[in-house]
């Protein structure tokens, strides 16, 4: 039998039941919605600050009765092209689950509504033991991993297209920049969670009626994997830069080989000119045609260096 209902009037509190077993939901905790927890669950004071907390590292701390956790989830922030962590806080029993989180994250969300409105979805999420619904829901937060990672992996591939291309090499930095941020960012929220889903993976607590080596081990693996792609990441987004680093220093080195070409010829045809510019006798200075000669005579200057830097694969 499934119920589900507000808690008290004014608090952000939701639940849903289903058999013996509770789902409780608190979003944008405060002072009241931890004071109802500890009257109504009798939790650690100090659990109950770390929920409050949005700068405490993931972790599991296991009490008498039940288990706390801290993990942090990945949500994608457009307007500053950043993955940032969003914080979840679990109180696991026997018989309750409590999540406590300052955002709704969307998987969390969805899961939490379907199991209020369908009847098939809460017996197969709720399943036999709270061991199960913990799974599924760290289960479809652990996916909705993917399409973040899979979005970084995209963005990836459109800059290593875009370094051989005729791109601005502005807005190339400005990109890879951002891209190396969200990549670093990404594996900061992943890399403390590994430790978290593994003492899960290898711990068995008698509340959690599952094996934990294949249900919690699934979860510790989806980890590990999303660590690695992360890792291999910032190894391409790390050999893009280096890569974009080289061809503009390349192209620099192109430019100014060739101003210095140009300078180079300008210089013995400003001396010429300076001369013939000089209020002193020259040779034909007289002459009808001194101007053209004096021309032509730049002119085979210019052509002789050109030819000669060519020869010499100058430019």
């Amino acid at each position: 039998m499934r119920t589900a209902k507000t808690v008290e009037s004014g608090l952000s509190i939701r639940t849903v039941s289903h058999n013996s077993i509770t789902w409780v939901d608190v979003v944008e905790p405060g002072l009241a919605e931890m004071d109802y927890l500890r009257r109504a669950y009798s939790f650690h004071p100090l659990a109950l600050e770390d929920c409050l907390s949005q700068v405490q590292l993931p972790k599991l701390d296991n009490y008498d009765d039940y288990l706390f956790l801290v993990l942090h989830f990945p949500r994608f922030r457009l307007s500053t092209r950043l993955t940032e962590p969003v914080q979840v806080s679990f109180f696991v029993s026997s018989d309750y689950i409590v999540t406590i989180h300052s955002d709704e994250l969307q998987p969390l969300f969805k899961l939490f509504s379907d199991c209020e409105s369908d009847q098939r979805v809460c017996s197969a999420v709720f399943g036999h033991d709270s061991g199960h619904l913990l799974y599924r829901i760290l289960a479809d937060l652990v996916a909705y991993m993917f399409p973040i990672l899979s979005k970084v992996i995209q963005t990836v591939d459109e800059l290593e297209a875009g370094i051989f291309e005729s791109a601005s090499a502005e807005s190339l930095t400005r990109k890879l920049s951002v891209t190396r941020r969200d990549i670093l960012s990404f594996r900061r929220i992943v890399r403390p969670q590994i430790g978290v889903m593994e003492l899960l993976e290898s711990t068995e607590y008698p509340f959690l009626k599952v094996d934990p080596d294949v249900y919690f081990g699934d979860l510790a693996d989806s980890m590990r994997r999303i660590w690695v792609e992360l890792d291999d990441l910032r190894d391409m987004i790390e050999g893009l830069s280096d890569s974009h680093v080289s061809l503009t220093s390349q192209q620099t080195n192109q430019v100014m080989r060739l101003l210095t070409v140009i300078s180079t010829i300008m210089l013995p045809l400003s001396v010429v000119s300076g001369l013939y510019g000089m209020n002193v006798s020259l040779p034909i200075e007289d002459s009808p045609h001194g101007f053209w000669v004096v021309l032509g005579i730049m002119a085979l200057i210019a052509v002789g260096m050109l030819v000669f830097f060519r020869y010499r694969r100058w430019f």
